[in-house]
């Protein structure tokens, strides 16, 4: 491997430092530093109202922060509006809630993610990932079951080639079925098929951190620990966080 390869190996997929964030006058995220590797899942965790998702608002550009940093494979984004993260660093925020456009079809939601000439290999690509969406291309989105809107949002993520997917709990009100499938299509088709890094927040710790590298967790908004998933699963986590959902 060339040195120029290895450098850009690297270099992390986000890179956050000295954070302060927040709504107004409040203040919710404090000094928050943390890295998420390139090709990678990082899963972010605590207790609700800790500022999880606060943070995915700041690096998504939708909250700006009053202090610190923000970098996307190496490139100060910081001052940056949401669509210029997503158009010219490759990040995509996929928000609690499924967001979808409900009174359009399946077919109209995936083909506002396409190129000019790309509509054909963007419907095929998330009639692949998800068969359900192929057989319901005419059917308005708002009709779906809350599994198959959610895998409408994945699809964004995937037909985009984005580089860095923020997740914010994608299981939320999903069936154990759906909560696997999503995970796998998380692992499998993103990571592993596209090498793409996720930073993921979920009410299912456990099952976040199944297919998690590196872990934070967050408390009071700040970063209480940081590791890798098989630390965080040892006797620290009670002691940070309380017992781990299921």
């Amino acid at each position: 491997m060339s040195t120029d390869a290895r450098t850009v190996v690297a270099i992390p997929a986000l890179r956050l430092a000295g954070i302060d964030a927040g709504y107004k006058a409040t203040t919710v995220l404090r000094n928050v530093s943390m890295t998420v590797p390139a090709h990678s899942v990082t899963a972010l965790v605590g207790p609700n109202g800790a500022g999880k998702s606060t943070l995915l608002k700041t690096v998504s550009g939708l909250l700006c922060p009053t202090k610190g940093v923000v970098e996307v494979y190496g490139e100060d984004v910081t001052a940056l509006p949401p669509h210029k993260r997503a158009s010219l660093s490759g990040v995509c925020h996929i928000p609690e809630g499924r967001a979808v456009y409900k009174r359009l079809t399946v077919r109209e939601n995936l083909l506002m993610q396409a190129g000019r000439g790309d509509e054909t290999p963007v419907l095929e690509l998330a009639a692949a990932a998800f068969p359900q969406l192929g057989a319901r291309m005419d059917q308005p989105a708002g009709t779906l079951s809350g599994g198959q809107q959610q895998m409408l949002a994945m699809a964004r993520a995937y037909v985009r080639e984005q580089r860095l997917i923020l997740v914010d709990e994608a299981s939320l009100g999903l069936a154990p079925l759906l909560v696997s499938a999503i995970f796998e299509f998380l692992q499998n088709q993103l990571v592993r098929e596209r090498g793409v890094a996720i930073l993921i927040v979920d009410q299912f710790v456990n099952r976040a951190l199944d297919i998690a590298d590196t872990a934070y967790v967050m408390r009071r908004g700040e970063i209480v620990f940081s590791g890798t998933a098989t630390e965080l699963r040892s006797e620290a986590w009670a002691t940070l966080s309380g017992p781990p959902p299921p």
